[in-house]
C-alpha cells in the first residue's frame, strides 16, 4: 500500500525476494503533464509493469466494502508505505501480523506527513527509517526495526529521501523474515512534522542564514524556497551562509548575496516563474540585480 515514488523500492523488493504479493493498494490515478491525461502514480504504474492487481480506492475510511474485500485478500501482513489514506481500525487488524508501515524517520522523532524535510529544515544529524505495526494513532504504534542515516551539513531533501527509500525496502524484508518483537515508542522526544503548504517555502529573511539555508535545502523539490522580486516570485533552488550584514532581504553585491536576521545567504541558482532553473552567474547575466534591491 503506497504512492509515491519513495514506495517504489520496497514494492520492487518484496516482488524480487519471492512474495506473494495479493494486490496492491495505490491512490487514484489523477490528471498530470500538459494535457491533464489521467497518470497512474508511481506505485501504480510500477504494479503494472510487474503483472500485479491494483486497487486504487479513493477513500477507505467509512467504506465497509471496501474493508471486506481487504479482508477477503486473507493477508498474512500489509506493507504500508506514503501510502496516502488513513486505515481504519478493521483494515488495520485484518492482516494476521498486521499492517507494517515503513516511516522516515526515527520515531518517535517527527511522527507525521513530511519528517524528512523536518529533519533537514532542523538540522538534525540523523534521521533514518522505522518499520513499525500500525495503530490508530497517527504514527504511534509500537516499534519492529530502526536504522539510522546520518546527515551531513549539506543534506538536501532528495538525497535523503533516495537513501531512505533504498533502506526502508531493505528493512521491511529484514522485518518479514525476522518477525521481530515490537516495542513500544517512548513519548519523550515525540515530535510532528505536518504536511507541507506552498508558504512553507517561502524565505522570510529576518531569520538567520543558516535556517534560511536549511529552508532552500528542505524544501527542495517542494514546495519549493522562494522570496518575491521586482513583483514576480523568484524561485531558490540552492544557496548558502555567507558573511554579510545589512537590512534583512537587501541584496549586498552584484552575485546575489542576500542580508538576512543574522548573516547573509548566497543565492547560487535561480529560477523565475515559467522560465528554466539557471546558475546565479547566468542569471545576472541577463538580468542584472543591483545592491540594494529589496528581496521579500
Amino acid at each position: 500500500m503506497g504512492s509515491p515514488g519513495f514506495s517504489v523500492p520496497a514494492l520492487r523488493a518484496l516482488h524480487a525476494a519471492g512474495h506473494e504479493i495479493a494486490m496492491v493498494y495505490a491512490q487514484p490515478p489523477r490528471p498530470a503533464g500538459r494535457g491533464q491525461r489521467e497518470t497512474p502514480c508511481p506505485v501504480h504504474q510500477a504494479a503494472l509493469d510487474l503483472g500485479l492487481p491494483v486497487r486504487t480506492p479513493a477513500r477507505v475510511r467509512k467504506d465497509t466494502a471496501a474493508h471486506e474485500a481487504f479482508a477477503a485478500l486473507d493477508l498474512d501482513a500489509a506493507v504500508v508505505v506514503a501510502y496516502g489514506l488513513i486505515l481504519p481500525k478493521p483494515m488495520l487488524d485484518a492482516p494476521r501480523r498486521g499492517c507494517l508501515n515503513i516511516h522516515a524517520s526515527l520515531l518517535p522523532r517527527w511522527r507525521g506527513a513530511a519528517p524528512i524535510q523536518a529533519a533537514v529544515l532542523a538540522g538534525d544529524a540523523e534521521t533514518g527509517i522505522t518499520i513499525m505495526r500500525m495503530d490508530e494513532g497517527l504514527d504511534t504504534g509500537p516499534m519492529l526495526l530502526r536504522e539510522a542515516l546520518p546527515l551531513g551539513p549539506r543534506a538536501t531533501t532528495p538525497e535523503v529521501h533516495d537513501a531512505l527509500s533504498d533502506i526502508g525496502a531493505r528493512l521491511i524484508l529484514r522485518a518479514l523474515h525476522e518477525d521481530p518483537s515490537p516495542v513500544p515508542q517512548p513519548e519523550e522526544g515525540a515530535t510532528y512534522a505536518p504536511k507541507l503548504g506552498k508558504e512553507d517555502g517561502r524565505l522570510d529573511w529576518a531569520e538567520p542564514a543558516v535556517a534560511l539555508d536549511r529552508r532552500v535545502r528542505a524544501m527542495n523539490p517542494w514546495p519549493g524556497a522562494f522570496t518575491a522580486w521586482n513583483g514576480e516570485v523568484l524561485r531558490v533552488l540552492s544557496a548558502e551562509p555567507a558573511a554579510g550584514s545589512g537590512a534583512p532581504g537587501t541584496v549586498l553585491d552584484d552575485e546575489l548575496l542576500v542580508a538576512c536576521g543574522e548573516g547573509a545567504l548566497r543565492l547560487a541558482r535561480v529560477q523565475r516563474a515559467g522560465k528554466a532553473a539557471m546558475e546565479a552567474s547566468a542569471f545576472l547575466r541577463g538580468t542584472p540585480v543591483p545592491p540594494g534591491t529589496a528581496l521579500g
